[in-house]
């Protein structure tokens, strides 16, 4: 167990060491080249997020295919997750940021009785784990407003899935691109629908802000908002259309009181 421990430890150093070293060069490249890579609004290079993904998902897989992460076993798919039982219930809650999904979410969980997983939230304490391998990637991917690496997200969701003990769910914030959706239902459980939050970005915009005022979030101000919104329109919008035309999208609206979006939002759980 000691060894185990240690080759854990070695390689979570070694993945630290290598993103500093490769941020650190990122850095001093000339202006010429840094304006190649741009984040998704093109106002800036981000060498440090690009140098993190391969060096991170690197980690991630030593970690992972050698044992190292809660619930590994025998591979049965490309990610190696266990299986969840045959009648698992998973609801897929998308909208854009500030849409109001954490407060909807909370109030289904009270009344039906599912588990309310935040791919976000799950993303966020794994940042903060003390000795946690992809604390420093999944910052820089989350101050960016860019997707964190899909085989991290879907571990996280996997294993809070596992230790739950529960049989539904609603997974908030996820999947936030067609490739996520695809993979966790090969590798995960299939989904019963998405359950869409639609809210305008002038509206989200004021909510957003007026929570940065006390939230202590990195991705709580203007430029990343904005980033978040672009990632949102380009990458997790088209995950709501794909899942339209399978017929599994109910839409809410998010303009109307928080009660009366509630009673819409309920309406779509009487029969599950």
């Amino acid at each position: 167990m000691a060894a185990v421990f240690t080759r854990l430890r070695a390689s979570a150093l070694a993945h630290k060491s290598l993103f500093a070293g490769q941020a650190r060069l990122a850095s001093t490249r000339p202006s010429a080249a840094g304006s190649a890579a741009t984040n998704l609004n093109g106002s800036g290079p981000v060498y440090s997020v690009m140098a993190g993904a391969g060096l991170g998902l690197g980690a991630f897989y030593y970690a992972y295919f050698n044992g190292f992460l809660p619930e590994h076993s025998v591979a049965k798919g490309r990610l190696g997750l266990s299986p969840l039982a045959k009648d698992v219930s998973v609801v897929f809650v998308l909208g854009g940021p500030g849409a109001g999904k954490g407060t909807q979410c909370a109030r289904i969980v009270e009344e039906f009785g599912f588990v309310h997983l935040s791919a976000g939230d799950l993303l966020r304490a794994e940042r903060q784990r003390a000795g946690s391998p992809y604390g420093e990637l999944i910052n820089n991917y989350i101050k960016e407003g860019q997707i964190v690496p899909m085989e991290i997200t879907i571990a996280l969701l996997h294993q809070a899935m596992k230790e739950s003990g529960s049989k539904r769910f609603l997974i908030d914030g996820f999947p936030r691109a067609l490739d996520q959706a695809q993979c966790f239902e090969d590798e995960v459980c299939k989904s019963q629908f998405t359950l869409y939050f639609d809210c305008p970005d002038e509206e989200m915009l004021r909510r957003l802000l007026k929570r940065g005022e006390s939230s202590g979030r990195v991705d709580d101000n203007i430029e990343s908002i904005k980033k978040r919104f672009v990632t949102f329109h380009e990458t997790s919008y088209p995950v709501v259309e794909y899942y339209s035309k399978m017929n599994k999208v109910k839409t809410v609206s998010c303009l109307n009181p928080v009660d009366k979006v509630y009673e819409q939002t309920r309406s779509h759980f009487l029969h599950l």
